[in-house]
């Protein structure tokens, strides 16, 4: 699923997500199906950058979290 916003992220990650305990990188576990993914648009383009350095920066930082924050990212990429 993609979000535009982390609005939109903490909507879906609250209303789908079932169990919080196997959750990574923006993958949860919904009531419904096995596994679905909540990724914001903004990761495919910090994650894409032509600056490997900052495309690296962007994913480590989302290999850290649970419910992608979208601040988190962007701070990790332009501090890159």
């Amino acid at each position: 699923m993609n979000c535009e916003t982390q609005q939109e992220v903490d909507e879906l990650w609250g209303k789908l997500s079932a169990s919080k305990a196997d959750e990574q990188c923006g993958w949860l576990k919904d009531k419904l199906r096995p596994v679905v993914a909540d990724h914001p648009e903004h990761l495919g383009q910090v994650d894409g950058d032509k600056n490997p350095k900052k495309a690296g920066a962007a994913v480590q930082a989302m290999l850290q979290m649970k419910k992608i924050d979208i601040k988190g990212l962007q701070k990790r990429f332009d501090a890159a």
